[in-house]
């Protein structure tokens, strides 16, 4: 295993351990404050120091991360207000893409992948057990679904806009956190509205549809950030991943 580690591009090396990292980090398994140790790191993602360090580096450059010296590197705390903002901004930036996406057609490709995640999505919502398992599946597929309409918009400005609007904690599409069942299959009824509205190039309603989408995820994050007994669960959550 080492050796295969070790005979990696450190390029391609890097690259992975930034990603693994953010995503840590966008779906709050670190407590606002919490130092990063570098040595707890090494261990937890399998690898040297040396991208270790230059990936945090990468993550307090993004705003992610905060850095005192003599202390290293700590999460930074993003409040409840910056959170419901960037949900805000990206209700407005997805509905656009969703428009354009409609307005200039799905590739077979894309409409591909975007039945695939809609076919997992059904999937797990059957079976749905509500584990770090599941959800982390419907994060991926929920990622998939929005990402592929990003990049069939045809924007790479709007693609890195929506990018920086999901570099706030627990505002990723890859996140699932807090939620009862009923939003998250209310959510995935939104995503087949979405489709059936792209595919059936009705660019204002793939707008409409996309806006009120985000902005009830949104809805239900203040909810649960409202509720004693949610944000409890989901610290309990953070703790025992750590």
């Amino acid at each position: 295993m080492s050796r295969q580690r070790s005979d990696e591009p450190s390029s391609t090396r890097y690259e992975a351990v930034v990603e693994k990292l953010r995503a840590a980090v966008l779906a709050g398994e670190f407590a606002p404050g919490e130092r990063l140790h570098e040595v707890r790191l090494t261990g937890r993602l399998g690898v040297s120091r040396t991208p270790v360090r230059a990936a945090l580096q990468k993550l307090a450059s993004e705003g992610l991360l905060d850095y005192t010296p003599n202390r290293g590197y700590t999460m930074r705390e993003f409040s409840v207000g910056e959170v419901v903002s960037a949900y805000e901004v990206r209700a407005v930036l997805e509905g656009l893409a969703a428009r354009l996406t409609a307005e200039r057609g799905l590739s077979e490709h894309d409409r591909a992948v975007m039945v695939q995640a809609l076919h997992d999505g059904d999937d797990l919502l059957q079976h749905w057990q509500f584990s770090d398992e599941h959800r982390s599946a419907y994060g991926r597929m929920n990622a998939s679904f929005h990402e592929t309409i990003h990049a069939a918009a045809g924007s790479r400005l709007l693609t890195d806009m929506v990018f920086l609007c999901q570099q706030v904690p627990v505002s990723s599409p890859r996140n699932v956190v807090a939620f009862e069942e009923k939003d998250v299959r209310r959510r995935h009824d939104d995503h087949h509205r979405i489709f059936e509205a792209i595919i059936g190039r009705e660019p204002w309603r793939a707008e409409v549809l996309m806006r009120d989408h985000v902005t009830s995820v949104k809805s239900s994050l203040v909810r649960s950030l409202s509720s004693p007994d949610a944000v409890r669960r989901l610290l309990d959550r953070v703790q025992a991943r750590s």
